[in-house]
């Protein structure tokens, strides 16, 4: 089924595909004057990168970046054509193709980043979580930290008539999806969506309330007292710290040990259109990820100093060295090793897996924005239409054949299924098999099962 999927999904690149797999080069771009946009996040550094090095202009395009105000503007931007491509959450082209909010076809042939999220508390509730927590000989609390801390204080405020309110950055955002799962395996119901019965905000049942808040607004936000916790990507977690007012109490890296993060997502109309345009912005984003994970991440300070600028995330080098030089700030004085925080090529971090696609799939039925039942053979269906794994080799293969890179960077395209082996690296330790998305979803104590609605 997977097989005959991708074939449906392979239109005009089929003989661009087939020409580079012959270790012919790419042709030129059909377009070569680009506008691209991203959000101000450490994990826009890809595009920063390819900018800055030259890595765009080598492949013949000539590229403007910009900053966009938030996620719902951004795919706007491309779906309109305002933009050519964007920097994107990996939800935003699986929830566009299949209707869920503004629809569209969206595609992606490259995957920006592993982790690079956390989960912050205010100051405030910190101190009432350090209560329920088990400390280490050094006096510092044990990792990684369970929602269960988090628990009684959520009903402490419960029974004061108080909501308890966190944010996210998006309701198809991973942000959204970690947030929900690290609190449901710590037994707090996160509330669940009801599209059909105009229940967009996802707080039905809700025992924690959870609202978007654009990504560097949300320690102002915390700061304000409007919310008591959130989930965001780097820098805005490190900001907390950074400013006095909150403490990341676990990374995603803890929630899901090396899960995905953001995309580069375009339409798959700009796709036909401009297939060569398309496979040359694949290898500059290549080569930009491979520069940043390169002789054991030796160019992170010089990518620090790049992304600190005001036209990329625009935040303090020392708040953005944080994350980015393999180390994570909790509580202030709490500093300590987390190297994969940031990932942005090794463990074949590039490669658009389906099973990545099928996954956030799955959270989007245990929560409700997905309101019925699907078969196992629709989650591979739509994870071969929106990541295309079948660019991104070409892409590849052209930078092997051109000395720009080694094929043991990337996965055997002759054996690659695009599924990844069965992973129970979450943090409640359930096994994750991405060809058996329905026997993951019921197997949640707290989420939809097969024949519920919200």
């Amino acid at each position: 089924m997977l097989v005959r999927s991708i074939r449906v999904a392979v239109t005009a690149f089929a003989l661009v595909v087939s020409a580079v797999s012959s270790a012919q080069d790419i042709g030129k771009p059909e377009k070569d004057q680009l506008k691209l946009g991203f959000i101000k996040l450490t994990d826009m550094a890809p595009l920063a990168i390819a900018y800055e090095k030259g890595y765009f202009e080598d492949e013949g395009l000539y590229v403007t970046l910009e900053a966009q105000a938030n996620w719902k503007v951004l795919l706007d931007g491309v779906i309109e054509g305002r933009l050519d491509g964007a920097h994107m959450l990996a939800g935003q082209p699986i929830a566009a193709t299949i209707g869920y909010g503004t629809p569209a076809k969206i595609i992606t042939p490259f995957s920006m980043d592993l982790n690079g999220n956390a989960i912050t508390v205010s100051n405030q509730v910190w101190m009432e979580m350090k209560k329920n927590l088990k400390m280490g000989a050094d006096g510092k609390p044990l990792h990684p930290i369970s929602a269960a801390a988090l628990k009684p204080v959520i009903e402490a405020y419960a029974a004061k008539g108080k909501p308890f309110n966190m944010a996210m950055v998006f309701p198809v955002s991973t942000h959204n999806y970690e947030l929900r799962y690290w609190l449901a395996a710590g037994g707090v119901n996160p509330g669940f969506y009801d599209p059909p019965h105009g229940e967009t905000l996802g707080q039905k049942g809700a025992q924690a309330f959870l609202s978007v808040t654009p990504p560097p607004q949300m320690p102002a936000t915390l700061e304000a007292g409007t919310i008591f916790g959130y989930s965001v990507g780097e820098p805005w977690n490190q900001q907390a710290v950074f400013k006095g007012i909150g403490v990341p109490v676990i990374t995603d890296y803890e929630i899901w040990k090396n899960n995905p993060e953001k995309v580069f997502g375009l339409t798959e109309d700009f796709a036909k259109k401009n297939p060569n345009t398309v496979l040359h912005l694949t290898r500059a984003l290549i080569r930009a990820a491979m520069w940043l994970d390169a002789d054991n991440d030796a160019h992170r300070p010089e990518a620090v100093k790049i992304l600190s600028q005001p036209n990329y995330v625009g935040a303090d080098p020392e708040v953005i060295r944080n994350s980015m030089t393999g180390t994570f700030e909790y509580e202030k004085g709490d500093k300590r090793p987390v190297p994969d925080f940031n990932v942005f090529f090794r463990y074949k971090a590039t490669y658009p897996y389906a099973s990545d696609a099928v996954w956030y799939l799955t959270q989007m039925r245990r929560w409700g924005q997905i309101s019925d039942d699907k078969p196992d053979s629709w989650y591979a269906e739509t994870a071969a239409k929106v990541y295309r794994a079948d660019i991104y080799a070409a892409a590849a293969k052209s930078l092997i054949a051109k000395g720009l890179a080694k094929a043991s960077d990337f996965p055997d395209f002759v054996t690659e299924t695009g599924y990844r082996p069965p992973v129970k690296e979450f943090i409640d330790g359930m096994e994750y098999d991405g060809h058996k998305p329905n026997a993951y979803i019921n197997g949640f104590a707290i989420g939809l099962k097969s024949g519920q609605k919200p």
